[in-house]
């Protein structure tokens, strides 16, 4: 018994919800980075299971990519949010004109 790419597409469905909800919500940036890695994850799951369903391996080639854009985005992002919290301790999404120089 196994389980069919709908459950799967579902939970991805959802998890992107999730992530949506949470970045247009929540106003801490910690938070609202980890509701954009979950949006990723989200799409990564998508892809594996329209690549499984279609029996193409085009899907998981295009999870490879994603995964390496959201490495960069840890780099870059982490940077950006321990310079926020440098200068401010308890910084909040709308804190960003602090880095305008």
């Amino acid at each position: 018994m196994s389980v069919g790419g709908e459950w799967y597409l579902t939970l991805a469905a959802a998890l992107f919800t999730i992530g949506a909800v949470g970045v247009l919500v929540r106003r801490n940036v910690l938070v609202m980075f980890m509701c954009v890695e979950l949006m990723l994850n989200a799409v990564n799951l998508t892809f594996v299971t329209f690549a499984r369903m279609l029996n193409d391996i085009g899907g998981q080639s295009l999870v490879f990519f994603v995964l390496v854009v959201a490495a960069a985005e840890v780099v870059v992002g982490l940077g950006i949010i321990v310079a926020i919290f440098r200068r401010r301790v308890g910084a909040t999404a709308d804190d960003l004109h602090l880095l305008k120089g």
